[in-house]
């Protein structure tokens, strides 16, 4: 197992820290009003203006990381190129900015007070009273510091997570406002807040607004933009009433209504000029002219497929109470569109739950579908409806794509269904069956054994080997590729003669040839039928889609029917 670390941490003394600016992003009214988003076009703008932009997400968990939250409550997990499990905004950073980040632009209320306690435990505070205030947010700023110099940044945006009135977020308010008071021309304040519509009164109302900003007023932090949210675009009479009460400039009130893409944002926000607000706001030098041409070109591939192709995620963990929750796969879900965008088509993306296929009445659903996409997960909860789904799309030669456990699952359902180990299982659900094809990692077992579970899988990047002339090496066209992992388990090297001498093939390896990492069938034997132990969906990008998802949305469009 080669392991890739591009990122790795070092240990740089913030007060070495180049003159970087720094800019804040809060929220306001509610969760859920598009900081993330919000913080990745800002970032990109002024990426645009030929700034070296990094941006960190702050989260106000007592989680040390994101990897022990249930997805369905707080979406995907996403995984950096060290290691780190982060909040899925990380990804929005990375394929906005086209960068891979470190893990120290991320940081969790849990992870911080486990590094101010271990500084105490190790008498680096040299005895003095160790405080909640200012030691974690004297802790907080060191980390933003540290980012921007790891990444010689002219501006760093950072995000911090939440809702301004909440107890979770106010001591990195409180970093906040220490950073404003000791370098007052080097930090700006951007806040996200909502102006609803309500369709009784059917006029946009800013009081909501008002309240919030008062409310970040309260903890010491002052907005120097206010990003109004809505559903429609705010007028001129609702601008001028933000800025006489919420004390900000006219100019800095910044319309952002409702897209249908994502990706339409950052145009928006420069029809507002909002990169040259900023930049006049920091006394940023900066080009002239913003170099948008390439995100342009993305945008409108987005609009003009010349025909459609439509994909199934069959998934675990799509359903909130009585919502969709497709945020769970958002990396997974945008890799598609990134690749669909490239081949001229248009997505047509339906998320079903592996729980409706368990007794086999819906299989027949999946004719109606160009491809399917089993993504990661974990447990027992839908396994037997995602092995009745990859039988039926191996045996009607459908194109597959497996990740992670959608790989392990696909060698399982081969295992049972051609090899006819009919008790093959993995050790993950029936840690008892005769026949373990999938088993637990040998240095994963003490860990799980004594339940030290937070941060310990198979993380980050690794070097994969590719079996020349596969689809894998086709697609990839390399011999050898770095792919970010995050799992326990892996194909029982056991099995795997067996396995291939029935016409699966492993054709992506660990470089010391111990761990199979990419597993396919013949294309003489089917159109597209790919598994990865990593997930590629955590390297896509608008701008550099992945390989394995275009060849399999290539592979889904021309198997139409």
């Amino acid at each position: 197992m080669k392991k890739v670390t591009k990122t790795a941490k070092k240990n740089i003394s913030p007060q070495k820290t180049k003159q970087s600016k720094f800019i804040f992003v809060v929220g306001g009214v509610m969760s859920g009003v598009g900081k993330g988003i919000t913080s990745s076009s800002i970032a990109l703008i002024l990426q645009a203006r030929g700034l070296n932009v990094t941006a960190l997400k702050v989260d106000p968990y007592i989680n040390v990381d994101a990897g022990t939250m249930n997805p369905t409550e707080h979406g995907e997990c996403f995984v950096l190129h060290d290691g780190l499990e982060t909040d899925q905004d990380m990804g929005n950073y990375e394929r906005f900015l086209n960068v891979d980040l470190p893990s120290v632009n991320y940081m969790t209320t849990g992870s911080v007070y486990q590094s101010v306690i271990r500084k105490e435990r190790n008498l680096e505070y040299k005895g003095k009273t160790v405080e909640v205030v200012p030691d974690i947010p004297l802790e907080v700023i060191a980390r933003i510091k540290t980012a921007a110099q790891l990444a010689d940044a002219d501006v760093t945006l950072i995000e911090v997570g939440g809702t301004v009135g909440e107890y979770q977020n106010v001591l990195f308010l409180e970093a906040v406002r220490m950073m404003k008071g000791e370098m007052p021309e080097n930090v700006a304040v951007v806040m996200v807040s909502y102006l609803p519509v309500p369709g009784s009164i059917g006029e946009m109302k800013t009081k909501p607004t008002q309240t919030a900003v008062r409310t970040l007023n309260n903890a010491g932090v002052f907005a120097d933009v206010i990003i109004a949210r809505s559903p429609v675009g705010v007028d001129q009479k609702r601008k001028e009433k933000i800025s006489r009460f919420c004390n900000v400039k006219i100019e800095n009130v910044i319309s952002a209504p409702d897209v249908p893409s994502i990706y339409d944002i950052p145009l928006n926000f420069e029809k507002d000029n909002l990169s040259t607000r900023l930049c006049e706001l920091l006394n940023l030098q900066h080009s002239k002219t913003s170099d948008l041409r390439g995100w342009k070109q993305f945008v409108a591939h987005s609009k003009n497929g010349r025909d459609t192709v439509k994909i199934a995620v069959v998934g675990k963990y799509l359903t909130s109470g009585d919502f969709v929750l497709s945020d769970v796969y958002i990396s997974v879900i945008e890799a598609i569109k990134y690749s669909t965008y490239k081949l001229g088509l248009k997505p047509i993306i339906e998320y079903r739950s592996s729980l409706e296929f368990e007794d086999g009445k819906k299989l027949s659903d999946l004719k109606k579908y160009d491809g399917v996409l089993v993504p990661g997960g974990f447990g027992k909860t839908g396994i037997e409806g995602k092995l009745k789904v990859i039988e039926y799309v191996r045996k009607n030669k459908i194109p597959y794509f497996g990740i992670c456990y959608g790989m392990q699952l696909a060698v399982l359902e081969y295992a049972r269904n051609v090899l006819k180990l009919k008790d093959a299982s993995t050790e993950e659900i029936n840690p008892k069956a005769a026949d373990l094809v999938v088993g637990i990692m040998p240095e994963q077992r003490e860990k799980i054994a004594k339940s030290d579970m937070g941060g310990t899988m198979r993380l980050g990047a690794y070097v994969a080997k590719l079996k020349p002339k596969s689809q894998a090496a086709l697609a990839y066209k390399s011999a050898e590729v770095t792919e970010r992992h995050r799992h326990r388990y892996e194909i029982n090297p056991d099995y795997i003669e067996a396995i291939e001498k029935a016409g699966m093939v492993f054709s992506g390896t660990s470089p010391d040839g111990r761990l199979m990492e990419i597993v396919e069938l013949p294309k003489i034997d089917h159109p597209f039928f790919v598994g990865t132990q990593f997930h590629p969906e955590l390297m896509a990008r608008p701008l550099r889609p992945h390989p394995l998802f275009t060849a399999f949305v290539r592979a889904s469009y021309e198997s139409k029917a």
